[in-house]
């Protein structure tokens, strides 16, 4: 299963802007906001995890929320890409890959699930 998504982020710099951190706790963890290093990173994990939503066939809502989606960094800075065990269970997820890019003013994200229900591979 594959997600993808765009991300302009002066939208997301204007968010921030008008809701600060309410915006900001909604998607984010803790954990996750320490690894933002301006609005340009926050957008790019925006994307990803609209991206994984997307993979999942769910969007954001009841089935799958921003919390739910967990993003962390390598050793060497790469994106890593977790789920909430109630997700993994209900998607029945068995591999997670995700890619995150920037150019210009964009955020780029691409999910790849891999998932043991038959039909989803």
């Amino acid at each position: 299963m594959i997600g993808i998504d765009l991300v302009k982020s002066d939208r997301i710099k204007r968010l921030l802007d008008l809701y600060s951190d309410k915006f900001l706790h909604k998607v984010l963890s803790e954990e996750e906001i320490m690894l933002c290093k301006n609005y340009r990173t926050f957008a790019g994990f925006f994307a990803a995890k609209e991206a994984c939503s997307k993979a999942l066939g769910c969007g954001i809502g009841a089935e799958c929320g921003f919390h739910d989606i967990i993003l962390s960094k390598t050793d060497k800075g790469a994106p890593k890409l977790a789920l909430s065990a109630r997700v993994q269970e209900n998607f029945k997820i068995t591999h997670t890959s995700l890619s995150i890019t920037h150019d210009g003013d964009y955020a780029i994200a691409v999910v790849a699930l891999t998932s043991n229900i038959k039909g989803n591979q």
